[in-house]
C-alpha cells in the first residue's frame, strides 16, 4: 500500500508540475518579466492576482509557472550530465579494473568528501551566473553517487553467463557494455536520477538565493525568495508561494524515486505487500 501511495501522490505532483511548466504560456496572466507596475507592487492575493505581487509589481503566480521551467531544466539537465559521467566511470572501472579501477575510486570517495554545494559554488564563481554555468556547474557536483552503483552493479554483472557468451560471440568491449551490462542496471540508475533531481532543484534555488544562479529578471524560484525576503513581514506571500513550489517538487521527486525503488526491488515488494 505504502509503495502505490508514494508512487501515487509522487507521480502526481511531478505531473501538476510539468504541466505547469509546459502551459506557463497559457496559464500565466501576465508576463513574468515585462508586466511590472509599480501601481501594483505588493498586492496581496485576489482574483486579480491571484498570488499577489512582488515588490515591482509583478504577478507572482506568473513568475512561478515560468520558474517550474528553469527549476525542471535545472533538474532533468544536470542530471542528465551526471548520469551520463557517472555510467562511464562506473561501468569502465567495474569491467576494466586494475588501475583504472582505482583511480575511478579515489577520485569519487574524493568527490564525495567535497560538499556538493560548495563546488557548485566554486564553479558558479568561476563561470559566472546563468542557467548554462548553472547546468555545468551542478552536473559535475553530484556524478558520484551514479559511479558507485555502475561500478558495483557492473563488478556483479560481468561475470554473468550472458555477457560471457558476448565475450564467446566476439563482441568488443564497448558493445558488452552498451547492450549487455547497461541495461540490466537502468533500474537503480534511474531511482538516484529522480532523487538527484530534487536535490539539484534545491541548489539551484541555494545558488539563485545567493545571487550566484539565474539572472534577474529572468524568474526562478531561488531569485524570486531573494526578492522577497526583505518583504517578509509587509508581503509574505512573495516569499511563501515560490517556498511551497519548491517544497512540493522536490517532495514529489522524492515520493516517486521512493516508490520507484520499491516497485524495482523485489524484496521490497514483498516486504511491503
Amino acid at each position: 500500500m505504502g509503495l502505490r501511495l508514494n508512487l501515487v501522490i509522487g507521480g502526481v505532483l511531478c505531473v501538476l508540475i510539468i504541466a505547469a511548466a509546459v502551459l506557463a504560456p497559457w496559464l500565466a496572466h501576465y508576463n513574468p518579466i515585462m508586466d511590472a507596475d509599480l501601481m501594483n507592487a505588493e498586492l496581496p492575493p485576489d482574483g486579480q492576482f491571484w498570488f499577489g505581487t512582488d515588490s515591482q509589481g509583478r504577478d507572482v503566480f506568473s513568475r512561478i509557472l515560468y520558474g517550474a521551467q528553469v527549476s525542471l531544466t535545472v533538474g532533468i539537465g544536470s542530471q542528465l550530465i551526471n548520469t551520463i559521467i557517472g555510467l562511464i566511470f562506473g561501468i569502465s572501472a567495474g569491467y576494466f579494473g586494475g588501475w583504472w579501477d582505482d583511480l575511478v575510486s579515489g577520485l569519487t570517495n574524493l568527490m564525495l568528501s567535497i560538499p556538493s554545494l560548495i563546488f557548485a559554488l566554486a564553479i558558479m564563481a568561476v563561470l559566472g551566473p546563468g542557467l548554462p554555468s548553472l547546468l555545468i556547474a551542478l552536473g559535475l557536483t553530484n556524478w558520484s553517487w551514479t559511479c558507485r552503483i555502475a561500478r558495483s552493479s557492473t563488478l556483479s554483472l560481468k561475470s554473468q553467463g550472458y555477457v560471457q557468451a558476448a565475450k564467446t560471440l566476439g563482441y568488443g568491449d564497448a558493445r558488452i557494455m552498451a547492450t549487455q551490462i547497461l541495461p540490466n542496471m537502468i533500474g537503480p540508475v534511474l531511482v538516484i536520477a529522480t532523487l538527484g533531481m530534487g536535490d539539484a532543484i534545491l541548489s539551484e534555488a541555494a545558488l539563485s538565493y545567493l545571487g550566484l544562479g539565474i539572472r534577474p529578471p529572468q524568474p526562478s524560484w531561488g531569485n524570486m525568495l531573494t526578492d522577497a525576503r526583505e518583504l517578509i513581514v509587509i508581503a509574505p506571500w512573495a516569499a511563501i508561494f515560490p517556498g511551497v513550489a519548491i517544497f512540493l517538487t522536490v517532495l514529489g521527486l522524492n515520493l516517486f524515486g521512493d516508490g520507484l525503488r520499491d516497485w524495482l526491488d523485489p524484496h521490497m515488494r514483498t516486504r511491503r505487500a
